[in-house]
């Protein structure tokens, strides 16, 4: 008899100390792994964030010079809730990040400015998994998940970007893991258990957007939409509500 069930996760990674989250607009992470960070940082472990827009284009009554700034402060904001202290801005326009030398060069001064073991970016290919419908992927999520792919070998190259090394970035050759959030073919996943309810009010910091997106009710949004993605990951992790990720070693 073939058996059909699906294969399991094996558990993330934990022997490192420093990760680098790095994705392209505010709530990204809300919506992807904020229920891991929280574990990661009660566990004593730091955690950056490095995006590549502030998500301004994001709600259309608003515009660019109003929404972005109010899309940061939420992110600020979010993050403090899951023990993120760190978050910079790389300035790249919000829905028209291109995949270039330019964001390669950003997201590798990233790292060698914060040297992490473990760098984390969102969902780089063209579409999202069954579970949403295997709808298609933003542009921004494409270049800036491929770019940190890509980048996290340029950050140990020392004759990739040479100007960052003369504005005093070494090269970081420490990258061991580029773990994907959102995709839809996940390797190894995190226990979700803790970090779940935090992983929720992160979310409704975003509380500008997601009252752009949905007519129902904000913390009712969050719960289910987070819930859902935790109980689903739980077929594939013994039972235990987690965050997927598809790890590639570097």
């Amino acid at each position: 008899m073939i058996d059909t069930s699906p294969t399991p996760l094996d558990d993330m990674p934990g022997d490192w100390r420093r990760a680098l989250a790095v994705v392209a607009h505010p709530d990204d992470l809300e919506y992807g792994c904020a229920a891991a960070v929280a574990a990661w940082t009660d566990s004593g472990k730091e955690v950056v964030y490095a995006l590549a827009t502030r998500g301004e284009a994001g709600i259309d009554s608003l515009d660019p010079a109003t929404c972005g700034p109010l899309r940061e402060r939420e992110q600020r904001a979010s993050a403090e809730v899951v023990g993120v202290s760190t978050v910079e801005f790389m300035d790249h326009r919000d829905g028209i990040i291109t995949y270039g030398l330019d964001l390669r060069r950003d997201i590798a001064a990233a790292i060698r400015r914060h040297r992490p073991e473990l760098v984390i970016t969102l969902n780089h290919r063209d579409t999202w998994g069954p579970a949403v419908g295997g709808a298609w992927n933003t542009p921004d999520h494409v270049a800036v998940g491929r770019a940190t792919l890509d980048a996290a070998g340029d950050a140990g190259n020392r004759w990739i970007f040479p100007e960052l090394t003369a504005q005093g970035l070494e090269p970081w050759n420490g990258v061991r893991w580029v773990a994907v959030a959102g995709s839809n073919t996940p390797t190894h996943a995190v226990d979700a258990t803790q970090g779940l309810e935090r992983s929720i009010r992160s979310l409704l910091c975003h509380r500008s957007y997601i009252e752009a997106l949905t007519d129902q009710d904000p913390e009712e949004y969050c719960r289910t939409f987070l819930t859902a993605g935790a109980r689903r990951a739980a077929e594939r992790f013994g039972g235990r509500p987690a965050v997927a990720f598809e790890v590639f070693p570097r």
